[in-house]
């Protein structure tokens, strides 16, 4: 398992060739979330961000068969286009690799203590937490029941 909150930009291939080595590996899922059309300032909570983090990724590993993981967010100033997070997962199935992708990435939103700022025409804005996304994450608690 890897999990990295970083400054600096990652090589979504190379970490994807990373996690193939594995011969019991039959799927590998990827998302990679980049910035949209604003300047954008991310800070986080060193430590508490990384062990959060590895909170979310091992409940996917308890809850999917899911082999390895590997987690990477950005922090810092970020542009327009820019990658900001990578999540992929490797299963032996690609079921339990896209649910446990799509999993860690809803909780990443609303459980990862990340703060974002936004930046449109010389003005600066704190984002809040969005409905949707916590909706996106509570689908996942109603599944545990």
């Amino acid at each position: 398992m890897r999990i990295a909150v970083q400054r600096h930009d990652f090589d979504a291939g190379a970490e994807i060739r990373r996690l193939a080595g594995d011969g019991s590996i039959g799927a590998i899922a990827s998302f990679v979330g980049l910035v949209r059309d604003v300047q954008m300032t991310l800070e986080h909570y060193a430590g508490m961000t990384e062990r959060e983090i590895a909170k979310i990724a091992h409940e996917a590993v308890k809850r999917w068969s899911v082999i390895d993981v590997t987690v990477i967010h950005r922090f810092g100033e970020l542009q327009p286009a820019e990658q900001i997070v990578l999540v992929v997962v490797a299963a032996a199935h690609r079921g339990e690799a896209f649910a446990a992708c799509e999993f860690i990435m809803d909780y990443l939103k609303t459980r990862a203590p990340f703060w974002k700022k936004e930046h449109r025409g010389g003005a600066e804005e704190w984002v809040q937490a969005k409905a949707s996304d916590d909706a996106a994450a509570e689908r996942w608690t109603a599944k545990e029941e």
